[in-house]
């Protein structure tokens, strides 16, 4: 008789440990990845997507000078409202660096590579990073709401943190369930929007909404390229994002329609804002299409990955041509008339 042979026993896949990256070989041994550097890190906070951070607080800050004598009346306090933007932004981008990570959907990337996924860094210490950051932006916010002594945006602070973690961390992320552009509208348009004017003058006006909205719709554009141009891997490890949801068409044409809204808002300002105001400059914040036409055109016909990354870059650039523009059209009205 033949010897039986034993079952060979099942490997159970533990959620909590990063699924390991494909290791380079080198003749006849395997390379293990490179420690991370400070460079590494720079890269692993995503700076790029400050810009996300940086539109809505100068947009806010621009609508407060409306109120204002000065428009610089206030400038500890929007510096604190930028911090707090700021520390966020990264944390998020930390936090979901490990998340994604721990769980494998960060395996073969073709964007930038991240610090868990290509196993340059532990999990434990980008998690301890990451919870830096938001130690950071929860203590810029507290002193914020020290100066302004509105203690009710304590909720609203810990509201966002929590918003921060759970969009690809805890058991059941909610960026897994197609939800992230909700939060991203939220948390990086109308929320720090107009949060930013309410600290400094304790009121929110109509620029304030509609620039916020604006802001929101170029923070979701951002995302839906992001997660458009990951939307197949995405699909292979149970990420089920808007994108994937959508599919590629789908995908496309909410692109668009983000990329268009802004413009659209921009009409208010260009044509029904009261007359003296900013309507003399927001006409020109339309040269801000320079960026957004090509990345248009290029998220409706291309069909590689890497073409989705050139879309995210102009959609970034777009976005920070528009809300510096915008926040200069607000605070200096009529300028060129």
């Amino acid at each position: 008789m033949a010897k039986q042979q034993r079952p060979i026993p099942r490997v159970q896949m533990d959620a909590t440990r990063p699924v390991p990256p494909k290791a380079k070989v080198r003749g006849s041994k395997l390379a293990a990845p490179k420690p991370a550097t400070l460079g590494t890190w720079i890269a692993g906070a995503r700076p790029q997507t400050l810009v996300l951070a940086v539109v809505p607080v100068a947009l806010g800050t621009a609508a407060a000078a409306q109120v204002m004598t000065h428009w610089y009346d206030h400038w500890v306090r929007a510096l604190l409202a930028l911090a707090v933007a700021a520390f966020l932004q990264i944390g998020v981008n930390y936090a979901n660096d490990y998340s994604d990570g721990v769980r494998g959907a960060d395996r073969d990337r073709v964007g930038p590579q991240r610090l868990v996924g290509s196993g340059r860094a532990k999990p434990r210490t980008v998690l301890t990073v990451a919870l830096v950051f938001f130690g950071l932006a929860a203590v810029a916010g507290a002193v914020l709401v020290w100066r302004t002594e509105q203690w009710w945006l304590l909720a609203v602070g810990a509201f966002a943190l929590l918003a921060g973690w759970f969009y690809t961390g805890g058991r059941r992320p909610y960026g897994y369930l197609g939800l992230g552009e909700v939060a991203v509208f939220l948390f990086f348009g109308i929320i720090p929007t107009a949060g930013t004017m309410f600290v400094q003058v304790l009121d929110v006006n109509v620029e304030a909404w509609l620039a916020g909205a604006a802001a929101g719709a170029f923070a979701c554009a951002v995302l839906v390229a992001n997660n458009a141009r990951d939307r197949e891997k995405d699909k292979l490890h149970g990420k089920r994002t808007l994108a994937v949801l959508l599919g590629g068409v789908g995908s496309r044409v909410l692109y668009v329609v983000l990329m268009l809204v802004p413009f659209g808002i921009l009409a208010f300002f260009a044509l029904f804002y009261e007359p003296g105001s900013a309507s003399g400059f927001a006409p020109y914040v339309y040269f801000a299409a320079v960026g957004a036409l090509p990345a248009i055109v290029i998220a409706i016909t291309g069909r590689s990955a890497r073409e989705w990354i050139y879309v995210l870059q102009l959609t970034l650039a777009t976005a920070l041509l528009y809300g510096l523009g915008l926040s200069a059209a607000i605070i200096f009205p009529g300028a060129l008339n």
